[in-house]
């Protein structure tokens, strides 16, 4: 191999890493690897000699800095937290003026715009970027939201484009290649630059929070057609393959459509029967419920889907509470096929409820910090490569094409419609839960939000009545312009008051 230098640079050889450096290096270019572990280095680049740009492997982090061209640009895939802060560190002392570091962690948005600040102010720059798609993602097409200096994203944003997912502009839907590892032929790349500091690795959070309520959505569907109907996992199976060339086509249900058929090669039943029900997490879909509280935005969705899986980790506890506590046996004896029909009506209208909330978010975050974010573009990234990749995707697209500034997607005509139809489906669905007691905790809260977004007056008005009683907290009132303020004395025992 000559000693020419590389395009670009990884440190990082766990999966991601590795795949998004060969991601790389079959778009034709040449790319140096570093671990801290050199053996590994060593094995992953013999494991891979023939790449159209060529992998370049370095066990000396100094020798792999040298062997990239100027300005550097630098990609970490490290752990997030302080590992990524290590690397920084050790990487800081090697670079020139004007090298680029770039972040492909799932990193806390304060932290990229913390990092970012340090780096500039030491002549460097700085790109925190999402990377979505796990590892088949990374290895073929990835969604990629990338964020800080702009001319910093120019110089990665030739690569970036190369590598990322590809769409077909008029329908949305994913494209792929010849065979794996060859170049896709047009479409438009699922990336393009979100905006300043922390703007990308916040899109990726809302992504990822996004995921939570999406799998949280399809979990209640899963639960309602097994314990109501009593349908096997290979019937259900069926159900979510039908699905799936609907206006529900997506990676999620694709695979839920797969585990469901999938048999467990030790004991031959349905896999799914055997998986225990304690759901694991990362993190950002709590930063995302904690970012909703923080900037007081309503996101219960995603927020009852973390909480969902918090539950579902105290196994031991609801085994015991099981034997001890009681509620209705689930029964239904009307149509099967209808009801089926109306869960994946409810599915639906949850679904644009949930991301109603997510964009809605993303709103609130950029007048929070300054950013300047494309809704249509984010919409239109999030359409391919990344786990909640769907032709649903592309309506959100559209609807943000026709009104940039829509403060909400169910005021869009079509979510609007969508959900003008579907929803006594979706009501009956919610309703048959409760009364045969299995939770649907996505299902209920996406329709108590969509019932409170619709309500031109809600029950607060007695809440202020409360907080100004206890508190002093003060209230508007309806008859006077917004922003003045009034408090009742309380105590006085000579206040007015409505004689029954």
């Amino acid at each position: 191999m000559s000693n020419s230098l590389s395009d670009i640079g990884l440190i990082g050889l766990a999966v991601m890493g590795q795949n998004l450096a060969l991601n790389i290096a079959d778009h034709g270019y040449r790319i140096s690897v570093y671990n801290r572990t050199a053996s590994k280095t060593e094995a992953f680049v013999a494991e891979n000699p023939h790449t159209p740009g060529g992998l370049l492997g370095q066990a000396d982090l100094k020798a792999f800095v040298a062997s990239i061209k100027r300005p550097r640009k630098i990609v970490i895939m490290v752990k997030a937290g302080s590992p990524t802060d290590a690397v920084i560190n050790e990487l800081i002392p090697l670079l020139d003026k004007e090298d680029i570091v770039i972040d492909g962690g799932n990193a806390y948005w304060h932290d990229t715009i913390r990092r970012e600040k340090d780096l500039n102010s030491r002549g460097l720059r700085f790109v925190g970027s999402g990377v979505s798609g796990g590892e088949e993602g990374a290895r073929f097409g990835p969604s990629l939201m990338p964020g800080g200096k702009e001319s910093a994203w120019k110089e990665l944003e030739p690569i970036w484009r190369a590598i990322a997912a590809k769409v077909d502009a008029v329908t949305g839907k994913e494209l792929k290649g010849a065979e794996p590892g060859k170049p896709i032929v047009g479409g438009i790349p699922c990336t393009a630059y979100i905006g300043s500091d922390g703007a990308g690795h916040y899109v990726k959070m809302v992504h990822n929070g996004i995921e939570y309520g999406d799998m949280q959505m399809i979990c209640e569907a899963y639960d309602l057609m097994k314990n109501l109907l009593g349908m096997s996992a290979v019937e259900m199976g069926a159900v979510f393959e039908s699905w799936n060339k609907t206006d529900l086509d997506s990676f999620l249900i694709q695979i839920t459509a797969e585990v469901l058929k999938q048999k467990d090669p030790e004991t031959g039943q349905a896999f799914v029967d055997i998986v225990l029900d304690t759901a694991g997490q990362k993190g950002t879909g709590k930063w995302t419920s904690i970012s909703a509280l923080d900037m007081g935005t309503p996101a219960p969705t995603v927020a009852e889907a973390v909480f969902a899986r918090c539950l579902s980790a105290v196994k031991d506890e609801r085994v015991s509470a099981s034997k001890i506590l009681e509620g209705p046996k689930p029964s239904f004896k009307g149509d099967k096929a209808q009801l089926i029909s109306a869960i994946k009506d409810a599915l639906y209208c949850s679904k644009i409820c949930s991301y109603a909330q997510g964009f809605q978010l993303m709103r609130y975050a950029q007048e929070e910090f300054k950013w300047s974010l494309n809704f249509g573009e984010i919409a239109q990234i999030f359409r391919g490569g990344c786990i909640i990749r769907a032709v649903f995707l592309q309506k959100i697209t559209e609807a943000f094409q026709r009104d940039p500034k829509l403060a909400n997607l169910l005021l869009d005509p079509y979510f609007k419609d969508t959900v003008q139809k579907a929803q006594t489906n979706w009501r009956k669905v919610v309703s048959l839960a409760v009364e045969n007691g299995i939770p649907t905790p996505t299902f209920s809260s996406a329709l108590s939000y969509f019932d409170s977004y619709r309500s031109a007056r809600l029950p607060q008005n007695l809440l202020q009545g409360q907080r100004d009683y206890f508190g002093a907290h003060t209230y508007e009132r309806t008859d006077k312009p917004r922003g003045q303020f009034y408090h009742i004395d309380w105590l006085d025992p000579k206040r007015p008051q409505i004689n029954a």
